[in-house]
This record gives structure tokens, sequence and C-alpha cells, in this order.
């Protein structure tokens, strides 16, 4: 049974840092590449980073030179430090495996506001 639990949210003023993590299981981490998401609202679930099962990362344009992902695979947890926060980093981040399983997380709410 895949079981995905984010946390480390929480609001934070522009230009300001968290680390969000994401500890899963059922879901053979080892092996997986794994990525971040969010949904911002009124918009729709978007790829934010992702991780290889080699520890190769790539990320999407925006967050780009200020997200970070990490994995600890003896933990099966999944890390984004995310760093330099704009207000359009709003959202409600989750991870899951690159593509993603049917099933997700709660997620975890990132608010940068003033």
């Amino acid at each position: 049974q895949v079981q995905l639990m984010e946390s480390g949210g929480g609001l934070v003023q522009p230009g300001g840092s968290l680390r969000l993590s994401c500890a899963a299981s059922g879901i053979m981490f080892s092996i997986n590449a794994m990525s971040w998401y969010r949904q911002a609202p009124g918009k729709q679930r978007e790829l934010v980073a992702t991780i290889s099962n080699n520890n190769i990362a790539t990320y999407a344009d925006p967050v780009k030179g200020r997200f970070i992902i990490s994995r600890d695979n003896a933990k099966e947890t999944l890390y984004l430090q995310v760093n330099s926060l704009k207000s359009e980093d709003t959202a409600v981040y989750f991870c899951n495996s690159f593509p993603p399983k049917n099933i997700w997380g709660q997620g975890t709410q990132v608010t940068v506001s003033s």
C-alpha cells in the first residue's frame, strides 16, 4: 500500500526558505525516480523537480537555481529545499514517484506572503 506523507510547509516571507520532507512507503522508493509536484489555487498540478534513483536532479524552469531536491533511500524520505521564495511559489506541495502513482498524500501548504 502506497503512503506518502509530506511535511515542512508553512507561511514564509518573500525571500525566505523552507525544507519540505516526504516520508514514503510501499512505493519501492530506492529504485524509483521521485518528484515534487505543486498545485496552486485554481491551477493544475505541475511538476517541480525530479531526482533519479542515481541522484540526477532536474528542475522546472521557474524553480531552477532556487530549489534543491534530495533523497535518503535508507529512510525512504524525499526532501525539497526551497530558497528565495516568491509569491508565485505559493501552492500545496506533493511528492510522488515519476511518473506518479495514482495515489497522493495530503500535501504540505507553502504560503509566501509579506
